[in-house]
């Protein structure tokens, strides 16, 4: 009888040895959470800055994650001070622009209505020169009695930042056949490159911005059954483009 209740207390004995291995574990997440808890802390400024972005990307500042934004608001062009510079403020219409009532104060200065005029589109600047000013019948060079208008172009022409500058010459449609010439077309390309070189005398203009065309007859801007109308289409054109980038 003793040895059966001996063997029966033995059984009853309980192995806790599993909590060696528990303990440890229990031990090792621990630290993990000790070490994430840490990190936290240290990019708490980074998650500052994190919920300011996301809640003005919501609603401007507020709410969602409880920060205020640290982002400036948008100002609208209406809210701006009278006279505060925008990107359409300096756009190259508007330098054009500028440039354009330059050249109008210079042919009243000058006297040159209806030998002189300026228009400006979307194209640029347009600066038109009547042959009669710079050229004779059938002839392709500048005349001397008028060069000074022609150097006085040039230095309006100096402008920051330059632009693209096509010289165009143009003819009625009265047929010339000279020594010199043989199409309209010769003689309008010829002026408008004759031309050209009296303002490139003038060295702060870079002739890598310059171009030339010669359209002869063919782009009228009046009727060529009267004289007055034949002497309009005579004539120089100087665009000045918006283009920043020069001539290739």
């Amino acid at each position: 009888m003793a040895r059966k209740r001996k063997s029966k207390n033995h059984d009853d004995h309980v192995d806790e040895s599993w909590l060696i291995p528990y303990a440890d574990l229990l031990t090792l997440l621990l630290a993990l959470f000790v070490v994430l808890f840490a990190s936290s802390s240290i990019d708490a400024e980074k998650m500052k800055q994190f919920a300011s972005s996301f809640n003005e990307a919501f609603d401007g500042g507020t709410g969602v994650l409880d920060e205020k934004s640290s982002v400036p608001p948008t100002v609208s062009n209406n809210s701006l001070p009278q006279g505060a510079n925008t990107e359409e403020e300096n756009s190259p219409n508007e330098e054009l622009s500028g440039l354009q009532q330059k050249v109008d104060e210079y042919i009243s200065n000058s006297g040159l209505h209806g030998k002189l005029q300026t228009t400006l589109s979307d194209d640029g600047l347009k600066i038109t020169i009547l042959n009669d000013v710079f050229f004779t019948s059938g002839s392709a060079e500048v005349q001397q009695v008028n060069y000074k208008v022609a150097q006085d172009i040039a230095k309006l022409l100096v402008i920051n930042p330059p632009r693209q500058i096509v010289i165009a010459g143009y003819t009625d449609n009265v047929p010339i056949s000279n020594a010199n010439f043989s199409s309209n077309w010769e003689l309008s390309s010829m002026r408008a490159l004759n031309f050209m070189k009296v303002l490139l005398e003038n060295k702060e203009l870079n002739p890598q911005w310059f171009s030339v065309r010669g359209y002869g007859q063919y782009h009228p801007i009046a009727s060529n059954d009267t004289p007055e109308g034949r002497e309009k289409n005579r004539r120089v054109e100087i665009l000045i483009t918006p283009s920043s980038k020069p001539s290739e």
